[in-house]
């Protein structure tokens, strides 16, 4: 096997290099991160592999594209999906290029061990490609080893280490989304942030008055009722209009799930959901260890970005095989469902 694996940076290669070298592997590195902005961001995590390449002793081809003009022209239109339309397929693509023209019989990616990126869109996409150019995919799941990578990257290797994914608006996003911290609420209780006024509250009594909102999230009421039941149901309240809720259950002595949460469609992008969710992450932390989430595929980020940064585990045919009815979250029809997780005991180290 003669294998090239793209890299991301050097933190996300450690954990995949180890792996790979584990199997009998040796991998040659390539560098293609024209998404990578702005150019100092660039050149740090471009300088970083290369110190880390040489104290490994790897192979590393270094493809320099700073791309600003042609990646901003390419996602101005829609910023939200760049990363599916044009981040992930302008790398993988090019990999799969340049390793037809040049020999390699197979290829991977590190952007298989983030826990913050799409995994499976970047599996689809890589075994697109694999069928177009005739070049085999090697597909591994990284993600399992991310803390492992993490720490050693961090702690024994002393690599720099990027507080954010790439790009300029994900730089953004970082601080757009940065959470202080906050008190933990008791019932009914009102408080002033940047100039909203809100409730959140428990509900104890007529849980079901909530159904049509939580259908927006759960579209089986069969389904909703069996854990509404024994489920612990909160309500944010803003201006006295009911914006958010959601509901949570009791998996065992250590671990809770959010079996549902669902916004107003008026009220929705505005951070109601997500001050909801740290709320609930605040008034858990002392009864449970961790809180499990289980999701379609496009809304992974959404979770992870919330906190729910560790993968779990999938369930084949989940909607399949507990909805009567085909389950369509936008274009995409829902087959599976994916697990992540939330250490309520510990802090999120970055995004």
């Amino acid at each position: 096997m003669k294998l090239l694996m793209h890299a991301c940076c050097a933190p996300c290669s450690v954990y995949c290099v180890d792996t790979l070298r584990k199997e009998g592997i040796e991998p040659t590195l390539y560098w293609f991160n024209p998404n990578i902005h702005p150019y100092t961001e660039y050149t740090a995590r471009r300088d970083c592999l290369k110190e880390y390449s040489k104290i490994m002793s790897l192979e590393t081809i270094f493809e320099e594209d700073y791309g600003l003009d042609e990646f901003c022209k390419n996602v101005i239109d829609d910023i939200d999906t760049r990363c599916t339309k044009y981040c992930y397929p302008v790398r993988l693509e090019r990999t799969f290029q340049y390793a037809k023209e040049n020999g390699y019989d197979t290829v991977t990616t590190t952007l298989l061990y983030s826990i913050y990126q799409n995994h499976d869109y970047i599996k689809f996409l890589c075994e697109k490609y694999s069928k177009e150019y005739g070049i085999d995919f090697l597909y591994r799941n990284f993600r399992e080893g991310f803390w492992v990578g993490h720490d050693k990257a961090k702690n024994e290797l002393n690599l720099y280490m990027q507080k954010y994914c790439g790009c300029i608006f994900s730089e953004e996003d970082r601080y757009n989304n940065s959470n202080s911290p906050r008190p933990v609420l008791p019932d009914n209780f009102e408080f002033l942030q940047t100039r909203r006024s809100i409730v959140i509250k428990k509900e104890k009594e007529n849980k079901e008055q909530y159904m049509d909102l939580l259908l927006e999230a759960d579209p089986e009421k069969e389904v909703i009722q069996k854990y509404l039941k024994d489920g612990e149901l909160f309500v944010l309240i803003y201006k006295d209009k009911i914006t958010c809720v959601a509901v949570v259950t009791r998996i065992d002595d250590n671990i809770c799930e959010l079996k549902n949460i669902a916004t107003e469609e008026q009220y929705r992008g505005k951070g109601f959901g997500k001050k909801l969710i740290q709320y609930l992450f605040e008034n858990y932390k002392n009864t449970y260890d961790k809180m499990i989430v289980g999701t379609t595929e496009n809304n992974i980020p959404f979770y992870i970005k919330q906190g729910f940064d560790r993968y779990e585990k999938t369930i084949k045919n989940f909607f399949v095989d507990h909805y009567n009815k085909e389950i369509w979250d936008g274009d995409l029809h829902c087959i599976d469902m994916y697990y992540y997780s939330k250490d309520l005991k510990k802090e999120k180290k970055y995004k």
